[in-house]
């Protein structure tokens, strides 16, 4: 029963979020945390730290731990097909239509009204991990400094990644 809800809910997170991992995580949050009770906020809020040092996009990586959390290896790979499954399906037939109507206002208008809900999705689940994250004056240092080191001054994501790790285990 319980694979079946781990299904359920992955699937509704897939085929009602758009965007991206991020976009999606004001979704994975109600669901996983504060609907099912599956994982704390907390422990939410390291897999985002931990999906942003592994391979993949980070919805995935969500719903491969949380499955693994509750079931172990089964649990992961139904949570992993069930956040996917929508967008497969969702693309393949979006294809076709795009396909079929190549060139029209009505469809251009609409493709430009979505990426507009997108970068608002975006800034969403930002602002959620953001209040929910940095909750103390030294976590907003790091997340200061960290946001100006790869967004002015272009450092590489890997390095400032591990050294805000390592600060965050040390002072926090």
């Amino acid at each position: 029963m319980i694979l079946l809800k781990i299904f359920i809910t992955f699937f509704k997170i897939g085929a009602f979020s758009f965007g991206g991992g991020y976009a999606m995580l004001p979704l994975i949050m109600q669901e996983v945390v504060y609907t099912n009770g599956w994982i704390s906020k907390e422990v939410l809020l390291n897999m985002v730290s931990i999906s942003q040092v592994t391979p993949g996009p980070i919805a995935i990586n969500m719903a491969t731990f949380v499955g693994y959390l509750k079931t172990g290896a089964i649990g992961s790979l139904i949570a992993t097909i069930a956040v996917i499954l929508p967008s497969i399906v969702l693309v393949s037939i979006m294809y076709l239509f795009i396909q079929k109507f190549k060139g029209n206002i009505y469809l251009e208008w609409f493709l430009n009204g979505i990426q507009v809900v997108i970068i608002g999705l975006i800034a969403a689940g930002f602002l959620s991990v953001f209040l929910e994250g940095v909750d103390s004056l030294i976590s907003t240092l790091i997340f200061i400094v960290s946001f100006y080191l790869v967004g002015y001054k272009k450092v590489h994501p890997i390095p400032v990644i591990f050294v805000a790790g390592l600060l965050g285990t040390v002072l926090l």
